[in-house]
């Protein structure tokens, strides 16, 4: 029982060893809740050593699933009042993304999904998608604004197979068979399409994935900037047209808003800063000049201005207020945890 004798809240988080799953459960149990996490390896401390180190912060249980074994889910989402579900295959480099990636995508989340259904106590399913199932389709010009009502379109991802087309056809996919799962089955659903995500968190081995780990490594080593990081940033650009930022402890907010707020019901994206390469670039060698940002990789196709801008007005709309604003709230976390991370000079 909590504080003054009601009932504590219970939540479940996929992935724990994530690292937005990681901020989110330092969240949850800072703000009261009992939470239940899912790893595939509970025993490896080299991806979970944060988790135990968190367990000193509140009801914190580890437990092994695997988003492939069907049923795997049942004892971590029994009993819980919200289900956040993060964990997704990541395999941006797989040689057969619909073997590898697209299929166990939407299969694990539907396993995770009947998990819920037969608890019976989740008040609230919690999807985090990606903007990678919003901003993934053709657009001329520039001026556009992307609201909840876009979605990635597979048809063109799948002709054209552009670098990492097999991710967004994943969320996409992924999304939408939750969406169909909990319709059928009674479910009060949301999903939260995070943009780029940057900041500090507990969990130190930093995801590359364009979905919930987009950390801060590949844009903190942008000081100096190695170009294996450069072509994510270049191919997230390409994708979108801008360069779209959230903090993660905002994203995680946002995550903890949706599911308490009663009338929070579809998509919400969660993005605080629409910006480009370029634009980044100059911000980043003026306000850390100690720090070599190499600017000939940004001479031939990159945006001078986003011609594309992914729209939170939603979330804002409904009583959601970003912390983390501009790019100068934003990196004075992100630089520190480089340094912390060893990916900057201190």
């Amino acid at each position: 029982m909590s504080e003054g004798g009601r009932k504590q809240k219970t939540a479940c988080v996929t992935g724990g060893n994530g690292y937005i799953a990681s901020v989110l459960i330092k969240m949850l149990l800072e703000n009261g809740y009992a939470v239940k996490t899912t790893v595939r390896n509970p025993d490896d401390m080299a991806k979970n050593s944060h988790l135990k180190d968190m367990q000193a912060v509140g009801p914190l249980t580890v437990l092994r699933a695997d988003l492939l074994e069907e049923g795997s889910f049942d004892e971590a989402v029994a009993g819980c009042d919200y289900a956040f579900l993060i964990a997704a295959p990541v395999n941006l480099h797989s040689k057969n993304p619909e073997k590898e990636l697209i299929e166990p995508a939407v299969r694990g989340i539907l396993n995770v999904m009947r998990s819920c259904a037969k608890a019976g106590t989740v008040k609230r399913v919690i999807l985090t998608s990606s903007a990678a199932a919003v901003a993934g389709r053709p657009l001329q010009g520039g001026g556009h604004v992307l609201d909840e009502e876009s979605w990635t379109d597979v048809e063109y991802l799948t002709a054209k197979k552009s670098s990492h087309w097999g991710y967004g056809v994943s969320k996409v996919l992924a999304e939408k068979e939750a969406c169909r799962f909990a319709k059928e089955h009674g479910i009060n659903f949301v999903s939260v399409c995070p943009v780029l995500t940057v900041g500090a968190a507990p969990a130190t081995k930093m995801d590359t994935s364009l979905h919930a780990s987009l950390s801060c490594y590949p844009v903190a080593s942008k000081f100096p900037c190695d170009e294996a990081a450069f072509r994510v940033l270049r191919g997230i650009e390409m994708a979108t047209g801008c360069m779209p930022l959230v903090h993660a402890a905002d994203l995680c907010r946002a995550q903890m808003f949706v599911a308490e707020e009663d009338a929070a019901a579809g998509r919400y994206i969660c993005c605080s800063v629409n910006t480009t390469i370029v634009e980044l670039a100059h911000f980043l060698a003026d306000k850390y000049p100690q720090y070599t940002v190499k600017t000939h990789l940004l001479s031939s196709g990159v945006l001078e201005k986003p011609r594309v801008s992914l729209s939170s007005a939603r979330l804002l709309g409904e009583g959601f207020k970003f912390k983390y604003e501009t790019l100068d709230e934003i990196y004075d976390d992100v630089v520190a945890q480089g340094k912390a991370l060893g990916v900057l000079p201190n």
